[in-house]
């Protein structure tokens, strides 16, 4: 028998929602039953494994940090695409216009950057309307998997339609040769983004001050308790008048009193 024709028993699905919600922070409801086997069950077939509770044990074990990594990345990809919610970059636009002045660097933050797209989406706006003002961008996510795609900065070209044309144009290059059919980040954008592992329901620290923080479609995957920590863990590093965005189907009404509401998802740290 092997990793995909292993049933998982309830006791055995349980560990592995203990597991990931206390490694990542991540509410595993019932419903993704199907979605961990069939991700898992290559790992139990890769190790020669019979059943779960094997599986489970050759991770607490601790004595395949890489193998628990790989747990996690499987378990905590998320979807995302190029300027996904637009109206959050059009504020972001408008945000790193009216600040166009400030001789400090505007700093953004995609917290859970996954494959990267937020993040260069963010770059590209900050690219275009901050002009000679200086800038950065910082994606981060507890996956090294998606991270490493973010890093390479390549995607294929069913990931691009939401990208407008002009920013396409100049931010972006076809890929040629082994990369035919691919689209690369343009080099002089991809270094103005820097991308580390984070996990966000543990303390923070060496990232700095942020002007505006995405934190956008991941807080569904978190309990109250859990959104709270995030929150908490990631405040410390919005400056003082920064902004603080979540996704549409998001909000931050119960989760901290710390920020004043601007507009629906879009919150203020006061001054």
């Amino acid at each position: 028998m092997n990793g995909f024709d292993s049933p998982i028993t309830d006791q055995e699905f349980a560990l592995f929602q203990r597991l990931i919600y206390n490694l990542a922070g991540i509410s595993l409801s019932d419903a993704k039953r199907v979605l961990l086997v069939g991700r898992l069950g290559r790992r139990l077939e890769h190790h020669g494994l019979a059943t779960y509770t094997q599986y489970y044990r050759l991770l607490a074990s601790g004595e395949q940090p890489d193998e628990l990594q790989q747990m996690v990345d499987l378990l905590t990809t998320n979807e995302t695409y190029f300027f996904r919610e637009p109206q959050h970059f059009d504020f972001l636009r408008d945000v790193a216009v009216k600040e166009r002045n400030d001789p400090y660097a505007f700093r953004a933050w995609s917290g859970a950057s996954s494959s990267g797209e937020e993040a260069y989406s963010m770059a590209m706006v900050l690219a275009e309307h901050r002009l000679d003002g200086p800038w950065e961008v910082f994606g981060s996510d507890i996956s090294l998997t998606v991270l490493a795609r973010a890093q390479a900065g390549v995607y294929t070209q069913d990931r691009i339609s939401g990208i407008p044309p002009a920013y396409l144009r100049k931010y972006c290059l076809k890929g040629v040769r082994s990369q035919q059919g691919k689209l690369l980040i343009d080099s002089g954008l991809k270094q103005r983004v820097r991308f580390a592992q984070i996990n966000l329901t543990q303390p923070i620290n060496g990232v700095g001050d942020f002007d505006v923080i995405f934190l956008r479609n991941v807080m569904i995957y978190f309990d109250a308790e859990t959104k709270r920590k995030v929150v908490d863990n990631m405040l410390p590093h919005l400056k003082p008048g920064g902004y603080f965005i979540v996704g549409h189907s998001e909000s931050l009404h119960g989760i901290t009193n710390r920020l004043q509401p601007v507009r629906p998802t879009i919150y203020r740290q006061p001054r």
